[in-house]
């Protein structure tokens, strides 16, 4: 069984055990998330929702809160000696899927 689900502005498809790493959720490390906004149930019969499955949630456990990796932006213009660089880290959370109820 999977399902596609949408947190943080994007959608995610998920099956039971997957890791998934997400937008940053509030909770700690061992805390049980429910992602309620489930857009299609799929396995021996498919639900798609009008935009949203009725009835439907996702469980997933919290394994890890952190940033991640860095991502460069550059801006430069050109013939002008003018150059700019920063970095930004977004913050995640990586959840574990432990159960979809349809």
């Amino acid at each position: 069984m999977y399902a596609v689900v949408k947190t943080g502005g994007k959608q995610y498809k998920v099956s039971e055990g997957d890791l998934l790493k997400v937008e940053k959720l509030e909770g700690a490390v061992g805390d049980t998330v429910e992602l309620t906004e489930v857009l299609m149930v799929g396995g021996e019969k498919v639900s798609i929702g009008t935009p949203l499955v009725p009835g439907s949630s996702v469980i997933g456990k919290i394994v890890e809160q952190g940033k991640d990796k860095k991502i460069l932006v550059f801006k430069a213009k050109r013939r002008k000696n003018s150059r700019k660089l920063n970095g930004h880290r977004q913050y995640r959370t990586v959840l574990k899927i432990e159960k979809i109820n349809a």
